[in-house]
């Protein structure tokens, strides 16, 4: 049964509240088979915190960030948004894909304010907006450069700023950090968590990286392999700010990395075996053997 959802509403006050609901989704696979890839999964996201979503690699994060979004539909299920079904991409959900989607031919500035100019709202205020958020993420020097003339860091902080001056109700960054050399990881993670703190909008991190989540969650939804549920949903109560060096020095925190530790060690030896039986059901349909 496939979903018939409506558009979303715009964002209102105290908005950003998504909830999932008996989420299935497969890939077809020749002979019309499905090879499920969520399964049963059902979570919401409070308005204003962080949730950080972290599981084995391959176990369909990614797939369920695009589904949120509304890049895709799911086989069945219910996903909403602010009580209104989701059918497709919306000014009240922004997302950062793990690779670049900055415009190569656009400058930092262009760049920044492209959704804007896209809704057709890039008026003077907004324009400030924009103008002051890459002051903020230290870009204001950069405005007239391109993005092969940035590093990585910068690319990703001219990322964030895209999606934040269109002031969405939900940001959903899938590994936004994901590749880069583990300083400038560490410095975006602390620059993402301060920003998180002075607008405090709701936000959904994936990442495979334990430590990444308990630096910024308020939340961690732990996610099993394929077919991917949520296997634990853990409050991070640990107070804020928090640095990687205070984190190793927290009874809370080392507890947390234990139990999310063992959860994802169990789940991804799982896959393992799911994948090697995957492989034999290939195998067997295209009549070659596995090596």
């Amino acid at each position: 049964m496939v979903v018939q959802q409506e558009s979303p509403a715009a964002p209102a006050a105290g908005a950003g509240r998504m909830e999932v609901a008996a989420l299935w989704h497969g890939h077809l696979l020749p002979g019309g088979r499905r090879f499920p890839v969520i399964a049963d999964c059902n979570f919401a996201l409070r308005p204003g915190e962080l949730t950080v979503m972290i599981g084995p690699s391959g176990c369909g994060k990614s797939t369920l960030a695009r589904l949120l979004a509304g890049y895709g539909r799911p086989d069945e299920g219910r996903i909403r948004m602010d009580g209104r079904h989701v059918d497709g991409p919306g000014k009240d959900r922004l997302m950062v894909f793990q690779e670049s989607a900055l415009f190569p031919w656009l400058t930092t500035r262009d760049n920044a304010e492209f959704g804007l100019r896209e809704r057709r709202v890039l008026d003077g205020p907004a324009r400030s907006r924009a103008a002051a958020l890459l002051d903020r993420v230290g870009l204001g020097r950069f405005l007239a450069k391109y993005p092969a003339a940035l590093s990585g860091g910068m690319q990703r902080r001219l990322e964030m700023v895209r999606a934040l001056v269109n002031d969405p109700a939900l940001f959903i960054l899938d590994e936004p950090f994901r590749g880069l050399d583990a300083m400038t990881r560490t410095l975006m993670q602390e620059h993402f968590a301060g920003m998180f703190e002075e607008g405090r909008r709701t936000a959904l991190f994936i990442t495979s990286d334990i430590d990444e989540a308990l630096l910024l969650a308020d939340r961690i939804l732990v996610m099993t392999a394929r077919p991917m549920r949520v296997a634990a949903d853990l409050a991070v109560d640990i107070p804020r700010p928090r640095t990687l060096a205070t984190l190793f020095e927290d009874e809370r925190a080392n507890g947390l990395r234990k139990a999310i530790m063992e959860m994802l060690y169990a789940e991804a030896a799982r896959s393992f075996g799911a994948r090697a039986q995957s492989s034999d059901l290939a195998a067997a349909m295209h009549g070659t053997p596995r090596p």
